[in-house]
């Protein structure tokens, strides 16, 4: 079976993922995520994390948590609006990271659980994982799990197992009220 390193923004979005995963591969959750503000919301969103994956049985890696690396690599883009060109570089330092991390740990791909989301565009994080797949020389396995009531799966997963499920998309930036 082959192995792939999944990058995690949640337990309620990789609940749905997992599912349909894990029948054909050897899953490990990368929860990369140095984005998420405040600290104390990274730590109750990686401890839902924690406890669904001990539920069904997947490994789970954690990634340093740096939001002064984040914001670095995000600078410039702090007014964009939600779903603009901040959030695609929000994706591409997640999955640049978790690219890194599947190539020295031997993974046979990597990936993540953002497509699931129906505030999260599949095309760009498809496309960014590719081009991301190119240039680190380890393939990314694309998704768009939302398609078939995707979504409300993980919402239907996230209720049966009584999980977190948060009210913003994790940056100090998508907290703040849109105008």
């Amino acid at each position: 079976m082959k192995k792939v390193l999944l990058h995690s923004c949640c337990a309620p979005c990789s609940t749905q993922v997992i599912d349909v995963l894990s029948p054909d591969y050897d899953l490990t959750i990368f929860y990369t995520n140095s984005n998420i503000y405040p600290a104390e919301e990274y730590q109750k969103r990686l401890a839902e994390q924690e406890k669904y994956v001990k539920i069904v049985g997947v490994e789970i890696l954690e990634d340093e948590y740096n939001e002064e690396d984040y914001l670095n690599f995000v600078k410039g883009l702090e007014n964009e609006r939600e779903g603009g060109a901040r959030c695609a570089k929000c994706f591409e330092y997640r999955l640049r990271r978790t690219a890194k991390e599947a190539k020295k740990r031997g993974f046979d791909y990597f990936g993540t659980t953002l497509t699931v989301s129906p505030h999260k565009n599949s095309f760009i994080i498809n496309q960014i994982g590719h081009e991301i797949a190119e240039q680190e020389g380890i393939p990314f396995l694309e998704g768009n799990y939302k398609k078939q009531d995707g979504y409300k799966k993980s919402i239907e997963f996230s209720k049966k197992y009584n999980l977190y499920r948060q009210n913003y998309c994790g940056c100090r930036f998508s907290i703040r009220k849109e105008d």
